[in-house]
C-alpha cells in the first residue's frame, strides 16, 4: 500500500485496536491524540523526522516500545501511522480549511457536544518536541488562535480559566474555535518553516597530499590537482 493512501475505515480501526490493546504501552497515545500530535508536527515551525516522533506515540519519555508479534506487524503499524501522517499534511497542502481534526462526541443533557481535550493534549506534545520555536506564534498579532489549545491541551492553566474548559458547552465552543483556527496557524508558518537540520557527507573518501593523484597522473596530489586547489583558495 502506498504512502499516500488515506486510512480505510476497517485500517484505521486496525491501528485503533492496536493503540488500545495490552501489546501497545499502557502510555501509548489514542487515535485522537495521536492525530493532534501529528497535526501540530505536520503544520509546526519545524520538519521534525519520524525517527524522533514514532517513539513519543508509545509515551512521553520515548522509551517504551509496543510488543509487536513480529517484524511484519512492526512494519505495518509503522505504515499505518505514517500513511495517516500524510493524510494531515496533503490536506493541510491541498486544502487546508477542509482539514477536520479528530475530536470526541459525547453527550450532554440531550446535546451532542465536542470534547477536544485529548486531540490538543497531543497538539501540545507535538509542540513539546520543539518548544522554544512556536514562541513566535504566541508573541505575534496571531498569537490568540493559539488559544484553545493551551486552554485544552496545556498542563496547566490560569484558576479562573478553569470554568471554560471545565464546562462541557464552553469546552465545545472552544474545541470548534479551535478547528476554525488550525487553516490560519497552518498559513503562519508556511514562510517561516524551517526546514530538518542535515549533515553534508563527503561522498568520496578525502584524497591526502602525499597520495597519488586520483587522476592518474602518477603525481602526488599535493603536486598535481592538490596544487591546483591549494591555488584556487
Amino acid at each position: 500500500m502506498q504512502l499516500d493512501q488515506p486510512l480505510s475505515e476497517k485500517e484505521f480501526n486496525e491501528l485503533d485496536n492496536f493503540l488500545l490493546s495490552d501489546r501497545a504501552p499502557e502510555d501509548a497515545m489514542t487515535m485522537d491524540t495521536l492525530h493532534g500530535f501529528l497535526t501540530a508536527i505536520a503544520i509546526g515551525p519545524e520538519t521534525i523526522m519520524p525517527a524522533e516522533w514514532l517513539p513519543k506515540i508509545w509515551g512521553q519519555d520515548g522509551k517504551d516500545v509496543p510488543k509487536f508479534k513480529n517484524a511484519k506487524e512492526e512494519e505495518r503499524i509503522v505504515n499505518l501511522i505514517m500513511r495517516f501522517m500524510n493524510e494531515v499534511l496533503v490536506t493541510f497542502e491541498v486544502a487546508p480549511k477542509e482539514f477536520e481534526p479528530l475530536f470526541v462526541e459525547h453527550e450532554h443533557e440531550g446535546q451532542t457536544l465536542i470534547d477536544a481535550e485529548a486531540w490538543c493534549w497531543g497538539f501540545w506534545e507535538g509542540m513539546e518536541l520543539r518548544p522554544g520555536s512556536w514562541d513566535e506564534i504566541w508573541d505575534s498579532e496571531v498569537g490568540d488562535l493559539m488559544r484553545p489549545v493551551y486552554l485544552l491541551g496545556a498542563d496547566e492553566i490560569e484558576e479562573e480559566e478553569l470554568p471554560l474548559v471545565e464546562d462541557p458547552v464552553l469546552a465545545h465552543k472552544l474545541a470548534l474555535e479551535l478547528e476554525a483556527n488550525l487553516p490560519a496557524i497552518h498559513k503562519f508558518w508556511v514562510p517561516r518553516r524551517k526546514a530538518p537540520v542535515t549533515t553534508v557527507k563527503r561522498e568520496e573518501p578525502k584524497v591526502g597530499r602525499n597520495d597519488d593523484c586520483p587522476c592518474g597522473s602518477g603525481k602526488k596530489y599535493k603536486k598535481c590537482h592538490g596544487a591546483a586547489d591549494a591555488g584556487a583558495e
